[in-house]
């Protein structure tokens, strides 16, 4: 199929338990979502993520493009301003990035990892 669709993506229901997330010694997140494949672009992951509100520390090893649905907090990156961020925001990532999230209110969003 040369388009998907993820239909109200916002409230989307029944989201994969994808367990927890975070850097080891950190207090671990809980998180869920739901991953589409691109056919012929399998290294690209794109999809919903969803995780619970709490501080974390995690490492994005690619680029990523994320769009928050819902929630809001804050994410620093090592050695960097921290950037605020509410629904209707959008992030980009450059690979590598390490940082503090901090999550006040749970987050939705779209994502794609190139």
């Amino acid at each position: 199929m040369k388009v998907q669709q993820i239909k109200q993506s916002v409230s989307l229901q029944n989201l994969e338990d994808w367990g927890t997330a975070g850097l080891p010694g950190t207090t671990p997140i809980k998180v869920s979502g739901v991953q589409r494949v691109i056919e012929g672009a399998d290294a690209i992951d794109n999809g919903i993520f969803e995780c619970t509100a709490r501080t974390y520390r995690r490492s994005v090893k690619q680029a990523e493009v994320m769009h928050f649905l819902a929630g809001r907090g804050r994410f620093t990156a090592d050695g960097e301003d921290t950037i605020h961020f509410t629904s209707g925001d959008t992030l980009f990532f450059e690979a590598n990035t390490e940082g503090l999230w901090e999550v006040e209110e749970a987050m939705r969003k779209v994502y794609v990892i190139f």
